[in-house]
Formats: structure tokens, C-alpha cells, sequence
């Protein structure tokens, strides 16, 4: 049987593909556009409050219609429905990938929903002011206590609708992440808190975590000497903790209340968690009605994903164009520039998303793949890239792709505000900044007055191919529909690559490393067969602490 990485390398499809690339390498997205005037018509597509621009890729409709036979000649359809159907695509796992379960409708995921009631009741509770401390105050701050998929998600998304109006006559707590291992983190958030007032989500799949459980026991051991008690009593753990996670033997293990502790299930992978009670930290910022409305976003674009033709299928063209970015192009980084504050954290959560799913080597049947995979993922807030790393972009040595969002409504929630003209026409100030530079990238100095002639120094060469994201407005239902959106892209990717999205061994095996290094540091002369360069950091450290 021929291993399947070789079945894509000699693919007729893809010789066709790496001809063209070959013969269009010289045109200019410049001169796409000066001849064609129905571009923008023929590359955009719009559903479920997103549209997405692919004009500014360096495309025709020739390769985009060979990435389609492309897709159909990697079985697309067929793995989607398998995906869909509950097949054990995580092939090195032996189990389904069934994240897209958690937005179904009840009747369809009952199980789903008995969970998504338990936390609504204590969503409830907590927003009402009726969740009380041990000490009888209502909870004012609610840390989330997680890492990885359990912090990276929820914060991005709890950030992202901040601006969203708190449901009528309830009071929302403030929220705070803590995931950093080396414990800077939750020491800052704690010495800000009352431990009167303060309620902890602890949220892990495994609830083995070493991260996770070690801040989470800082914060318990805080709790007992501000509020004089036992860190083990258990009215102190009734009140203050939360236990979110697929082990529920741990959590009792570590002092959770059965009461206390929210499930999902070991066919959702951490990274794809937060539409389950993960996703807490978000439906305490928008209300249980707005988090089921980021479901319901969600599940939109599940079926615009499984029924759209590929062509007229955005994750797919957004899968697609990647792959002939990387492939072809040879352009291997991707830039993420969200042009509204509010998504300020979305690269750090797609750079999880795409690049712990699809950073592989190794294709499904073993072989090692002879073609490159997932881009390098990197992003900032785009009013703020500009003053940063924008030069790099425009006039650097080295092409990379760029990703443009944007909102085409704000402020209409912030009529409440005396400046809400002042803020509008910032709005507009950003969305202008964003199409100026996605068309000075993709036109260069052809975008500016033809009549000035520019120093060597002052020139853009263009050229520069990138995809542009125009947000309804940033509502519960249109973020569930982007995220749903990238997750579906990074699926379709990854068979089209023949790999495996749904595990990440790498990050096992550097946490296995990581335990035996702590016998290391603690006694670096007990250590035996380990590199020069690791043992004398061990050395050095010892020496500093003495």
C-alpha cells in the first residue's frame, strides 16, 4: 500500500498546482485586479455574520477550482462526514473528535445539555449574588484557574464580549486567568482579591496538570490563612471551588464537592473546549442566553461547513488558500490582525488552535511527510502591529500571508455613552487603517499616486497575498460562528496534509521531561546520561540558589 503522503506528493492535481505556481510566480496582485473588475464577486463569500475576502490572494479561478479537486481527491467529503458521524478520527488516540457535538441541539446531545443546565444553574446563582463565600459575602471575582485550551479560549472569548451589555438586573463578577506555572500569575491576582469574595474555577481535562493543580492549591492555601480556616474544610472548598473537567474521580480526589463539579468528556480535546463548561468564564460575561447564542453561532457554521459546496465553503477556501500558500508559495508564516481591541487575544488562541493541531511530521500511516504543514502562526492587535512590526510586512525579505478581521458594526450597545459619535468615528479610523494596509500589501507602491517617483528606500514591492475577515459585529452568535469557522479550517487542512489534528505528543513528552528535570535541579550531581549543556544549567541554577 502506498503511504499516503506519497499519494498526495504524486498527485496529478498537485504536479498541476506546483505547474502553475511556477508560471504565475512573476504576475503582481496588481495587475489581477486591473484586469479583472469582478475579482472581489468571485472571491468573497458570506453566511452566518462573517464574510471573508480572498481577492487579495494570489489566486486565479483555475487554482482555486485545482484546490477544490484537490480537496475531492483527499476524500473531504468523506472525512467530514466521518468527523460528523462520531469515527475514531484521532487515529493515535482511538477515539472520535466530538467538540461540534457540544452545540447541538439538546434533542440530539442530551448529555450535553444536562451539563450546559447544571452550570447555568450555578451561573445563575453566581450572577444574582446568591453563590455565597463561607464567610456568607456574595462572590465579586472569579478566577479561572486552567492552562493551555482551558485558559487560552475562555479568555479570548470572555475578553472579546466585555463590551456586550451584562443580562438586565444581574451584576457579573470580575474575571481573571491564571495559567502561568511559574506562579507569577496567580500571586498577582491574589494579593488584588478578598478571600471573602472570591470563587475559583479549576479547569482541567486530566485534572492531573501539573500547572493547573499547583496554582490551584496556592489559591486554596491563600483561602485558609485569609479566612483563618483549614485549607481542607470543606465548607471552604464548597464555597470557593469549582471543579470543571472529563475526571471526576480527581476532582473528588482533590476536594471538589460532587455539587461543584461540571463534565465534558474525554472526545473533546482541550483546545476545542470552551463551548463546554470550560466555557464558564464566558457565560458568566454574556449571560447563559448569550453563551447559548455562541452556540447556536457555532453550530451555523457546523452546517455551513458539512453542506456547502467546497468552492462557496469558507473554513474549506480558507484551508484552501493556506494550503497553496505553503505549499506552493512557499510562504510559511501567517500574521493575525484583528483591527477591533476587543479580539486582542485571538492569535494567541488560534496560534494554540492551528499550530498544536496541525504542527506534524508524521502522516496518518507512520510515514514522515515530504511537504510542509502548518505555517508559523503570529499576530497582534493591527493598530498596534503597525507601530511594530508592519515594516517587516511591507518591505521585508521574506513573503507572509496576513489575515485582516474587522467589525462593520460597534458601539451600538454604548448609546449609554455621551461619546458614543467620538467612538464611531474611531471605529471608522480603524476599519480605514485595516483596508489601507491589506491594499498597500497587495498593491504596493501601484496603490499610491503613479505620478511620484520614490526613492529605493520609500518603495513597496506589494505583492504580499492576504485574506480579509468583515465581522457583522462581535456578538456571541458571530464569534461562535469564527471560531467554529477555524476550527473546521485547520480539519480541512489537516487532511488534505494526511495528519493526525487531534493529538499533540510533542507537548506530552515535553511534560515527561519536565518531571524527571525536577530531580535534576534538586541534586544535579544525582544526574546521569543527561546533555553537558542541561547538566551545567542545572549546575549553575543550584549554585545561584545556595
Amino acid at each position: 500500500m502506498v503511504p499516503e503522503q506519497d499519494v498526495l506528493t504524486i498527485s496529478t492535481i498537485w504536479s498541476q498546482l506546483a505547474r502553475r505556481a511556477e508560471q504565475e510566480k512573476t504576475l503582481h496582485l496588481a495587475d489581477w485586479f486591473a484586469s479583472d473588475p469582478d475579482r472581489f464577486a468571485r472571491f468573497s463569500l458570506e453566511d452566518a455574520g462573517l464574510l471573508a475576502d480572498f481577492s487579495k490572494q494570489r489566486m486565479s479561478d483555475e487554482i482555486r477550482d485545482l484546490l477544490v479537486k484537490l480537496a475531492d481527491e483527499r476524500q473531504l467529503r468523506h472525512w467530514t462526514e466521518a468527523l460528523f458521524g462520531g469515527a475514531e478520527v484521532n487515529c493515535t488516540e482511538g477515539r472520535p473528535a466530538k467538540h461540534w457535538c457540544l452545540r447541538e441541539p439538546a434533542d440530539r446531545a442530551p448529555m450535553v445539555h444536562e451539563q450546559l443546565d447544571a452550570m447555568e444553574d450555578m451561573v445563575n446563582r453566581i450572577l444574582k449574588g446568591h453563590w455565597r463565600g463561607v464567610m456568607g459575602d456574595a462572590i465579586t471575582d472569579v478566577v479561572n484557574v486552567g492552562v493551555g485550551g482551558s485558559d487560552l479560549g475562555p479568555l479570548m472569548a470572555a475578553f472579546a464580549l466585555q463590551s456586550c451589555l451584562p443580562p438586565q438586573g444581574l451584576s457579573r463578577p470580575r474575571l481573571h486567568f491564571a495559567s502561568s506555572m511559574d506562579g507569577s500569575q496567580v500571586s498577582q491576582i491574589l494579593q488584588e482579591l478578598n478571600p471573602r469574595t472570591t470563587l475559583f474555577l479549576v479547569s482541567s481535562k486530566s485534572f492531573t496538570t501539573v500547572d493547573t493543580l499547583h496554582n490551584a492549591t496556592t489559591a486554596r492555601q491563600w483561602l485558609g490563612r485569609g479566612l483563618g480556616l483549614d485549607c481542607d474544610d470543606a465548607s471552604l472548598l464548597r464555597c470557593h471551588f469549582i471543579g470543571i473537567s472529563a475526571n471526576p474521580e480527581r476532582m473528588s480526589e482533590w476536594g471538589i464537592m460532587p455539587d461543584n463539579q461540571l463534565l465534558f468528556w474525554d472526545w473533546v480535546g482541550g483546545r476545542y473546549s470552551l463551548w463546554s463548561a470550560i466555557g464558564m468564564p464566558i457565560a458568566l460575561t454574556v449571560g447563559m442566553d448569550g453563551f447559548r447564542d455562541m452556540l447556536a453561532g457555532a453550530h451555523e457554521m457546523d452546517h455551513h461547513c458539512r453542506t456547502r459546496p467546497w468552492e462557496n465553503n469558507i473554513p474549506v477556501m480558507l484551508a484552501l488558500v493556506d494550503v497553496w500558500n505553503i505549499n506552493f508559495l512557499g510562504i510559511n508564516a501567517r500574521a493575525v490582525l484583528p483591527y477591533d481591541g476587543r479580539l486582542k487575544h485571538l492569535p494567541a488562541y488560534l496560534e494554540q488552535l492551528e499550530m498544536e493541531s496541525n504542527g506534524k511530521s508524521v502522516a496518518r500511516s507512520g510515514e514522515p511527510v515530504e511537504y510542509g504543514t502548518c505555517p508559523v502562526i503570529w499576530g497582534e492587535v493591527g493598530p498596534n502591529a503597525q507601530h511594530a512590526f508592519f515594516q517587516l510586512l511591507h518591505q521585508g525579505t521574506q513573503p507572509i500571508a496576513c489575515e485582516f478581521l474587522m467589525t462593520a458594526r460597534r458601539y451600538t450597545e454604548a448609546q449609554h455613552f455621551d461619546a458614543v459619535c467620538e467612538l464611531e468615528a474611531q471605529h471608522s479610523l480603524s476599519n480605514a487603517n485595516c483596508l489601507a494596509q491589506s491594499r498597500l500589501l497587495a498593491l504596493g507602491e501601484r496603490a499610491l499616486d503613479p505620478e511620484v517617483a520614490l526613492p529605493s528606500y520609500k518603495r513597496y514591492h506589494g505583492n504580499q497575498p492576504s485574506t480579509t475577515l468583515v465581522l457583522e459585529e462581535l456578538s456571541p452568535r458571530v464569534l461562535g460562528a469564527l471560531l467554529a469557522m477555524y476550527e473546521h479550517k485547520v480539519f480541512v487542512q489537516a487532511v488534505i496534509w494526511g495528519i493526525n489534528p487531534f493529538d499533540q505528543w510533542g507537548v506530552e513528552m515535553g511534560k515527561v521531561i519536565a518531571t524527571g528535570m525536577l530531580e535534576v535541579l534538586a541534586d544535579p550531581e544525582s544526574a546521569s546520561g543527561l546533555d553537558a549543556s542541561s547538566l551545567a544549567l542545572a549546575r549553575h541554577i543550584a549554585k545561584r540558589q545556595k
